[in-house]
């Protein structure tokens, strides 16, 4: 790479904050912009990366300077972007985040790529506990904030590299691991034969083993991981594997699989069964997986990622494994996304919402850039309302906090879902909030 300072368009990101740490954690200068602290939003992110020694600019090209080593750019940040036609005019080199982070990658002695449509972020933080607990000393970058690293994204360390790998925008295709995890394959950004073809060229990259289908299952007992008398609980879920019994703090059948995939990893890096179970008793989850905001009057409003059908119907099985109305809060990433996953999402609502569970939804988030706006969630609406199952539109999602405060009851269950949007715990909260304010009166009236 050219010089040792980098500007980083869209910093604020989930991937793009965890190469800025990552390049911090290499002596690199690092400077950025984002435009949702243009707006305000999330300003609390944005300090910790100026306590990190991150100098952050406006969204408007000021922050490129001649001799800059690169400015590094996520897949959403479009030619337009100031910054970029900055970096254009000044001959500085661009490239995508993804690009920078497979070259650190590549490079590592030992390494494991997790990827797959669902459960990547889970496993890649379960695999990097697993090792950190070990002694391995991981190198983990994540697209989400681990909690058990104290919501970092990443994790500087100089053993086996642990990152997750995107195939939204096929930068899969860029890295070389020495283990290739597979979650799994199903509808999301792209099709599902696009998928297969980039899952498929990625596993037959990996250098010395696959960590698959055939390796992890909850369904097959020939599977060398093989998940038997799976119990759930309140909070979490019980499970064994082989001699060993596994207690997870998170819910869900999802989450046994997602654990069996990370000890199928971590054997491959030399971290034995037990050890392996003994390090998952103890993880705490991600951000924004079906993490909990707050309870007030008998209510629990649970903020989560689920944003394509399989993600979604995950998480309502898992809340629908105790009784009790589901609110489902539920905000569309992109509305090419949306349009390519209407009728598999209309299905999934139909199949698994609960005969009094409540959908509602708010416009399809928009980012910014010239995407053709040519799908709503009011057409999501509208079918799946066609299907018998309560539904709502909301042109403005602020009105969602009022309605959910008003006909919301003890043992209710709210969840926000939704990608992308960083406001989306704060909305979470919000709901919170309006229920305690609710709360409150009922007390004092």
């Amino acid at each position: 790479m050219r010089g040792k300072t980098c500007f980083l368009c869209g910093i604020g990101g989930s991937g793009m904050s965890a190469l800025a740490h990552l390049l911090r954690a290499r002596s690199w200068e690092v400077s950025g912009s984002d435009r949702g602290r243009d707006r305000g939003e999330t300003p609390e992110k944005f300090k910790k990366l100026e306590e990190q020694g991150i100098k952050l600019y406006p969204q408007d090209g000021t922050g490129i300077s001649v001799g800059m080593g690169m400015l590094a750019v996520s897949s959403a940040v479009e030619d337009t972007v100031p910054d970029v036609c900055a970096a254009k005019e000044k001959n500085i080199p661009i490239r995508k985040r993804a690009e920078v982070l497979a070259e650190f990658f590549n490079e590592a002695d030992f390494s494991i790529a997790i990827g797959g449509t669902s459960g990547k972020s889970t496993v890649t933080a379960m695999t990097g506990w697993i090792l950190h607990r070990a002694g391995k000393n991981p190198m983990i970058v994540n697209g989400a904030g681990m909690v058990n690293f104290e919501g970092r994204n990443c994790v500087v360390g100089k053993g086996p590299f642990v990152a997750e790998v995107d195939e939204s925008d096929g930068s899969i295709a860029l890295f070389n691991p020495s283990v290739a995890v597979l979650t799994n394959i199903s509808l999301d950004h792209k099709s599902v034969t696009e998928l297969e073809s980039l899952f498929g060229a990625f596993t037959a990259r990996a250098k010395k083993a696959l960590v698959g289908g055939e390796a992890f299952s909850l369904d097959n007992p020939e599977a060398e991981f093989f998940a038997r008398d799976i119990v759930p609980f309140d909070d979490g879920v019980s499970f064994a594997v082989k001699d060993i019994s596994v207690h997870l703090r998170v819910p869900g059948r999802h989450n046994v699989a997602n654990a069996l995939a990370a000890m199928a990893a971590a054997q491959e890096a030399g971290v034995n069964l037990k050890a392996s179970a003994e390090a998952l008793s103890e993880y705490k989850g991600i951000h924004r997986r079906f993490e909990i905001t707050g309870s007030v009057c008998g209510i629990t409003v649970i903020d989560d990622f689920a944003h394509n059908p399989d993600k979604i119907a995950a998480t309502l099985r898992t809340l629908h494994e105790r009784s009790g109305r589901v609110w489902v809060v539920f905000q569309p990433h992109g509305f090419g996304p949306t349009k390519l996953m209407r009728a598999a999402l209309v299905d999934m609502f139909e199949e698994e919402m609960g005969k009094d569970d409540i959908l509602l939804m708010p416009e399809i988030y928009y980012a910014g850039g010239t995407a053709a706006r040519d799908i709503s969630s009011a057409d999501i609406i509208a079918e799946v309302g066609l299907r018998q199952k309560s539904a709502r539109f909301f042109e403005r999602r602020d009105d969602i906090v009022p309605y959910i405060a008003a006909l919301a009851r003890p043992g209710d269950r709210i969840i926000v879902m939704g990608a992308r949007d960083d406001t989306l715990p704060a909305f979470a909260a919000a709901i919170i909030s309006a229920l305690d304010i609710k709360g409150i009166r009922k007390k004092t009236s």
